[in-house]
């Protein structure tokens, strides 16, 4: 009995060591994994993800008012997710919260110079947002932590979406967001009409890890520029987990969205991230 009373203790002494209390109960651990070779007899590796803490909730409206002072959101509640927020807008609340909480911020932030790697031309904005060494502050997970994460980690069940392979257990969407199920095509009209919207944070199924809404409800900025073969780095952010305005196949953990950096919408929103150490 002593010595499981040890071990819990020594467990709760490691989780305390990066994240106060307060954090405990909003940020989860998602231990890492090691590199991983693309195929047999090749040298190519899927990079090696880092042990980090990941938002159990998307950020809420409550959470963006405490750090911004205002709320941009296009449906008002406290424990629904913030939306209608850029990357540039969720970068700058990554700081302010780090701020907030005597934490070193992640990103440096130059908004009088244009980032030469910008070549979106509907950006604005093109703020030059780096990296800060040492930092442990709040940012955004990169794609391969959120998909890692979304995926349930080391505990991952290869479901569909995060947490199931059913997307009524785990998923707002366009076709369940609304006053009533939604059957036939996707049609704004009917959509409008159904009074569809966010959802308070926690109210579908959790995944493997304890972490709820990575399948729906509002998509989650990423830090990364997509690229693929047709769209060159440089031109959309990356975005994952769909939203409840989308069709269930963006919700899906493998779907990649994009998006230009300075856009919004009302099924925008994010997770934050910290370092573990």
């Amino acid at each position: 009995m002593r010595k499981k009373l040890v071990l819990l203790l020594m467990a709760v002494a490691v989780f305390s060591w990066g994240c106060s209390k307060k954090e405990q109960d909003h940020l989860v651990l998602v231990e890492g994994r090691a590199a991983i070779a693309v195929s047999t007899g090749t040298s190519q590796e899927v990079p090696a993800i880092e042990d980090f803490y990941i938002g159990k909730y998307e950020v809420t409206q409550e959470e963006w008012t405490e750090v911004m002072g205002s709320n941009p959101s296009a449906f008002k509640g406290r424990h629904l997710p913030v939306d209608s927020v850029s990357w540039y807008d969720s970068i700058e609340y990554c700081n302010r919260r780090s701020e907030k909480e005597g934490l070193i911020s992640y990103y440096k932030i130059d908004k009088q110079n244009p980032d030469p790697k910008n070549v979106c031309d509907y950006d604005d904005i093109r703020w030059t947002v780096t990296t800060v060494e040492g930092a442990h502050g709040y940012r955004l997970p990169t794609e391969a932590e959120w998909t890692y994460a979304a995926g349930g980690g080391s505990h991952s069940q290869k479901f569909i979406y995060s947490g199931s392979s059913d997307e009524e257990e785990t998923v707002w969407y366009w076709r369940n967001a609304g006053k009533e199920y939604l059957k036939g095509d996707w049609y704004w009209p009917d959509i409008e009409a159904n009074e569809n919207q966010t959802h308070p944070v926690g109210s579908k199924k959790a995944n493997e890890l304890g972490i709820f809404d990575m399948s729906g409800n509002v998509r989650e900025w990423c830090f990364d520029w997509y690229q693929d073969t047709t769209i060159p780095n440089g031109f959309y952010r990356v975005w994952k987990g769909g939203g409840w305005v989308g069709d269930v196949a963006s919700c899906r953990i493998s779907y990649r969205g994009k998006f230009e950096p300075n856009g919004i919408g009302a099924d925008m929103g994010l997770r934050v991230c910290r370092d573990r150490g």
